[in-house]
């Protein structure tokens, strides 16, 4: 399980969006040089990200603008995602490019072949997001608050 920090900036009825920030963690990352969030780090570090973050079974009243939530994704769910987005609409370019290639001949068809499966691909993607939107086993959700367990905050005063 990925859990990061973050701020409430706006409270939905079913969801939270969330700011976080970018922490640099890349160093200690094994996919350093291959991958586009180190990148995006180097060109703009500690940039602000906001997610959508479902309740799970909290209500939204427990929440109020600038609390601090801990948010929580499953290693499974990301790299399953990162192979849909990026692999799938690759294996869709290469099959248009096929498939254009077998149905007519030239450079011109097999590009619009591989255009058309570059979208094709884009598409079941997007439709992939849209129905899983409110999934609570693909997306992110804020992890109950945590309370100080019965310990109370006590205020010390100088006695006069």
């Amino acid at each position: 399980m990925i859990k990061e920090t973050g701020r409430v900036v706006a409270i939905e009825a079913d969801c939270l969006w969330v700011e976080t920030i970018r922490q640099s963690t890349c160093n200690s990352c094994s996919a350093q040089k291959g991958c586009g969030h180190g990148m995006l780090n180097k060109v703009a570090p500690g940039r602000l990200n906001h997610m959508r973050v479902l309740l799970r079974d909290q209500p939204a009243s427990n929440f109020a603008i600038d609390d601090e939530v801990e948010v929580s994704i499953p290693e499974q769910v990301l790299v399953t995602g990162a192979m849909l987005v990026y692999l799938l609409p690759l294996i869709t370019l290469l099959l248009g490019t096929l498939l254009a290639s077998q149905l007519w001949q030239g450079d011109l068809a097999a590009f619009l072949g591989a255009v058309g499966g570059f979208i094709v691909g884009l598409g079941v993607v997007k439709y992939h997001a849209a129905i899983n939107h409110n999934n609570m086993d693909l997306q992110p959700v804020v992890l109950p608050k945590r309370d100080n367990g019965g310990i109370a905050s006590v205020n010390w005063v100088e006695p006069a």
